[in-house]
């Protein structure tokens, strides 16, 4: 689905408005939020909203107006002097179903006393269309941060910038945000996922149409259904080749681990059929570990008949994956250079694969194929150093406008960037931070290729699967989550979003993390 930047979102509103009216959409949004405080805590005996002098603002009267009269509903308002159509019927509408409406608070004193005993706290302080200073409200910012309710953030926590996620020197950190209409970019970057907690989409009545119509940058991110949707469905005459038959070029005698790794990726990703070409010395381990996957071996210590022998066994597969616990000496270099030169199957190149691609980048010009590098390797790889905090999306995409490459920047927010559109992954967990996770996503994106997914849908849909993975091996292993629990941990995490898509289907609440 589609993200918006702040220019673009309010594009989209004015294009909603004038055929919807603003009145219909607040009346939608108010809906959605309270559907939302009704899911995430149903037992709350008091709601206290503080509520911005604009259409934000404007929501929370919508949202507590439509919320059942048995606990008690507060909005602290903070003078609109000019206030929208929608913004007074919303108010109307919450004074006459008995919410209590009180002068904003002065200070953080006075908005921590006005929180006392709510279960549910909103932040309707700033919306998408501001900036993300907040500090005429840090008062209540720092009251709402301290807080022992839940707090739910309409549309945007405020102080986060709506386009680029970069947060302001004060900022809510909510438990739960309900962005409206569509995604906000910065809502899946960092530093503000720190701040969103779960995120939840509402739909308010804006259309698909309206936003795909907005001009400018793209960004967009994958949800249970789309994920589920895009993953390859085996048919029933499928045989073990036509399953999906990656080639993992992978492992040395010091790192034979990573082979494995990459091999059970592929295979617990749907592959019928993996291949994994290693060094001798490696052999042994990897055949001691594999026993559904065909080890064979090539001569590394002869580049050209080693090209020759990788060749001869793209014949008999349809993709490939290589990088993951290779040797970093010449001969391999020359090696990994040459068979890519080589090969005209779709490939995903990670780990010292990238190290050797390293100033030759013009090997890959022209290919279908996908680079995985992490933030060290994309430095390396981009030729450009460190990547700077806040910097993660222009030095992506000009890496990608620079090489025709489909990349996959890891990170806390995966970005995936093939020149049209930036893919942020909004899956994963910290307990990915383990050694030879990153083989398990090669093996992934391999198999994917192999099933015939371009470039970016494979560096997408194995992104986002990766995390789901991860996810599901956190729940069941708290402590301790190895790169093999995550490799294992690929079908289940599958039937868990495919059941999720099942049960949200036309809701009008999405869940997005």
């Amino acid at each position: 689905m589609r993200a918006l930047t702040a220019r673009q979102m309010r594009a989209v509103d004015a294009a909603a408005c004038a055929r919807a009216g603003e009145v219909a959409l607040m009346h939608a949004a108010g809906e959605r939020v309270a559907e939302a405080i009704g899911r995430a805590y149903p037992s709350a005996k008091r709601i206290v909203a503080f509520a911005g002098p604009g259409n934000n603002g404007g929501d929370a009267f919508a949202a507590l107006a439509c919320l059942d009269a048995s606990c008690e509903r507060v909005v602290y308002a903070a003078h609109a002097p000019q206030p929208s159509e929608a913004r007074r019927d919303a108010e109307r509408r919450a004074r006459a179903a008995g919410v209590t409406v009180r002068d904003f608070p002065p200070d953080e004193a006075a908005a921590a006393a006005a929180l006392d005993g709510a279960g549910v706290a909103l932040d309707a302080l700033l919306g998408t269309g501001a900036r993300p200073d907040a500090s005429a409200f840090a008062g209540a910012i720092g009251a709402l941060n301290a807080s022992s309710a839940l707090v739910v953030a309409i549309d945007i926590p405020t102080g986060i910038d709506a386009t680029t996620g970069a947060a302001g020197e004060v900022a809510v950190c909510a438990g739960l945000t309900v962005t409206l209409g569509a995604l906000k970019a910065g809502l899946l970057l960092d530093p503000a996922k720190a701040h969103v907690g779960a995120l939840w989409l509402a739909d308010i009545g804006i259309t698909t149409a309206e936003i795909e119509a907005a001009e400018g940058e793209r960004f967009a991110a994958l949800d249970d259904a789309e994920f589920v949707r895009l993953v390859p469905e085996r048919g029933a005459s499928a045989d073990k080749r036509s399953a999906g038959a990656p080639l993992i070029v992978a492992g040395s005698e010091q790192f034979p681990g990573a082979a494995v790794l990459a091999a059970l990726g592929a295979a617990r990703a749907g592959a019928g059929y993996v291949t994994v070409a290693t060094t001798a010395a490696a052999a042994p381990t990897l055949r001691a570990h594999l026993v559904e996957q065909v080890v064979v071996t090539y001569d590394d210590a002869d580049a050209a008949r080693a090209i020759g022998e990788l060749a001869d066994l793209t014949n008999h597969v349809s993709a490939v994956g290589i990088g993951p616990g290779l040797g970093l000496g010449d001969a391999m270099g020359e090696i990994v250079r040459g068979f890519l030169a080589r090969l005209e199957l779709p490939f995903v190149a990670d780990a010292s694969g990238l190290f050797h691609l390293a100033k030759h980048l013009d090997v890959l010009r022209g290919k279908r194929c996908v680079v995985t590098p992490h933030e060290g390797e994309f430095a390396r790889l981009s030729g450009e150093g460190t990547v700077a905090p806040g910097t993660r999306v222009e030095r992506l995409r000009a890496f990608v406008a620079r090489t025709g490459v489909t990349t996959l920047l890891k990170g806390n927010a995966t970005l995936i960037d093939d020149g049209t559109t930036t893919h942020v992954n909004v899956t994963g967990t910290s307990a990915l931070a383990t050694a030879g996770s990153g083989d398990v996503l090669t093996g992934v994106t391999a198999t994917l290729l192999a099933q015939g997914l371009a470039p970016v849908d494979a560096a997408r849909v194995a992104a986002y699967w990766h995390g789901l993975a991860g996810q599901h091996a956190e729940r069941e292993r708290t402590v301790g989550v190895i790169a093999g629990d995550v490799a294992d941990a690929l079908g289940p995490a599958y039937a868990e979003a495919a059941e999720r898509a099942a049960e949200e289907g036309d809701a009008t609440l999405t869940r997005i993390f």
